[in-house]
């Protein structure tokens, strides 16, 4: 077992320190302490062009990745390992009064001490086990173990058979600029000096599954997202004549009852199910105050994934919107039939019927119906809308979509199923590739090692739940799925693009071995110092040894 707790601790408490919120300066200022940290071990000085701070690509800010490898000198073996964990942290608005210790781990527990906490959080805060603030769980301690074992064999090449690459990205938690040029870089390792990448290991957080869990997880392969997403037109009318129209805000309340939580849009693979979708954005789209209804409105929903592909995913919804456009409209009948009872006024027969289809079905009809006079004016009209930097991606495609809307020869009201966001791919590690098996092997084998040195079960699944960095190092899907993820996207080419088949090229099968806690994103972040700092390093250490002797 290497003796890595108290130095794992120090770089800790060294990124922690620095705040690095996504999407401000504090990303910048981490690589550059983190690359300067690196240039100053001797095997770096001694070899600099080893270790870079490449600009991230087509960005929008200005912030940086860091790379480091190390070529081990244990035989002459190009096997490569990818150590892998992000620098920026969410925000602390969370922290309140104690925000100006979010990024000081031994002040703040001292201030949290002195508060009414929960008994689990005050239990923690008291024993001594636990380091509280903003990225100590999520994910600085995982990056403090990368690069302890980067320094450990900077100063031991001679254990290492093959060779170890460092990669720490910006951007995890928002848009993931870093590892989509990240995957450039690895690539260009690659043909420059021969590597053989054979597996990566990200440092993401690990928490329990359920109230109780003694388990500590470690995953193979990861959850995919998607973020399915729903213009919805009605009829617009005066609200005093409110039967005369049809309300969107109707269909898109009856599409969340329809779609929240509902277990039949989890997916199971191998023996385990993913979070059923929940809406996270529900709204119309009236710029402002008027006494008529509105003519549309938006919802989306994060949607988890194991084995289904976003073909599927649209599908399904499309079914199910259908479904719920169907509900709204017969409790629209039912109670326009019970106005007119009460009114005395005479029912007419209702116009509307359930209508529903993709983006792509919607575009392709407008092509046919238009030609290039629509494609020319929606260029025009997308270049336009870049130029509006409040628009993030989602309500940039919901603009889209309402403008290509307006093209529409049937104005009948219609629910248009598209994705507004990135796609996070679903990767699986199976065993059917010789590395894939190689890795498994690897894992197990490592696991076996360590676990009689720790208390509590170290248990292997299948999927990281969470979203993470490690869905753009390999895919899983085939061209078609992710031709249909592109295809429905309105930001897709304009405001976002993903390399696919760069991210095809470096293949990589990949696992997560991260630190433990509890309370990620929330005021109470803390991480379990015994097995994060002392059996993290040295699971992945195990890893690093058995994968590269196979």
């Amino acid at each position: 077992m290497l003796d890595c707790r108290d130095e794992v601790l120090f770089y800790t408490k060294q990124l922690v320190n620095i705040g690095s919120i996504v999407n401000t300066n504090g990303e910048k200022e981490i690589a550059q302490a983190l690359y300067t940290m690196i240039s100053s071990f001797p095997y770096f000085m001694e070899n600099p062009t080893h270790v870079i701070k490449p600009q991230t690509h087509n960005d929008v800010l200005e912030r940086f990745n860091v790379l480091a490898f190390v070529k081990g000198t244990k035989g002459d073996s190009n096997k490569t390992v990818i150590l892998m964990g992000h620098l920026d942290t969410v925000g602390i608005d969370d922290f309140t009064q104690l925000a100006g210790l979010a990024f000081e781990p031994d002040e703040l527990l001292e201030e949290l001490k002195k508060e009414n906490l929960p008994p689990r959080v005050k239990k923690h805060a008291d024993s001594g086990e636990w380091m509280f603030g903003r990225g100590v769980l999520d994910m600085k301690s995982g990056v403090a173990t990368n690069l302890y074992l980067l320094k450990y064999y900077s100063e031991h090449p001679e254990e290492l058979e093959g060779n170890l690459v460092f990669l720490s990205e910006c951007d995890e938690e928002d848009s993931s600029y870093g590892i989509l040029s990240a995957v450039k870089e690895l690539n260009a390792w690659k043909e420059e000096h021969g590597f053989e990448y054979v597996a990566a290991i990200n440092s993401d957080f690990v928490s329990p599954r359920f109230e109780g869990d003694k388990n500590r997880y470690i995953y193979k392969g990861t959850v995919g997202k998607l973020l399915p997403s729903f213009f919805i037109t009605g009829a617009e009318t005066h609200v005093g004549s409110a039967f005369e129209g049809l309300d969107p805000n109707l269909i898109a309340a009856e599409l969340t009852r329809q779609i929240d939580y509902n277990p039949d849009l989890c997916n199971e693979a191998f023996g385990e199910t993913t979070m059923p979708p929940v809406s996270l954005k529900q709204m119309d789209l009236k710029p402002n105050y008027t006494v008529q209804t509105a003519l549309a409105a938006y919802v989306y929903y994060n949607f988890f994934i194991h084995s289904w592909t976003p073909k599927d995913v649209l599908e399904k919804l499309k079914e199910h919107a259908g479904i719920a456009f169907e509900k709204a409209l017969e409790l629209y009948h039912e109670r326009y039939q019970r106005y007119c009872k009460a009114s005395g006024e005479p029912c007419r027969e209702l116009q509307w019927k359930p209508r529903v289809m993709t983006y792509e079905e919607m575009e392709t009809e407008l092509i046919q119906v238009h030609g290039s006079e629509y494609t020319a004016h929606m260029v025009e009209f997308k270049e336009t809308l870049l130029l509006d930097v409040s628009l993030d991606l989602r309500m940039y495609a919901a603009r889209v979509v309402e403008e290509a809307w307006k093209w529409m020869p049937d104005q009948s009201p219609a629910i248009i199923v598209f994705y507004s966001s990135l796609y996070s791919p679903r990767i699986e590690v199976t065993g059917e590739s010789r590395d894939e098996r190689n890795l498994i092997e690897a894992l197990e084998e490592a696991v076996e090692t360590v676990q009689p040195d720790y208390g509590h079960p170290i248990v292997v699944r299948s999927f990281f739940p969470y979203i993470s960095d490690m869905s753009f190092v390999a895919l899983s899907d085939d061209d078609e799925a992710l031709e249909a993820a592109s295809r429905n996207n309105p930001s897709w080419g304009s405001k976002f693009f993903v390399d696919y088949p760069e991210i095809r090229e470096l293949n990589v099968p990949v696992i997560n071995i991260g630190p433990y806690g509890l309370d990620a994103h929330k005021r109470y972040e803390r991480m379990e110092i015994d097995y994060s700092l002392k059996i993290v390093p040295n699971l992945t250490n195990e890893v690093i040894k058995n994968v590269l002797a196979k």
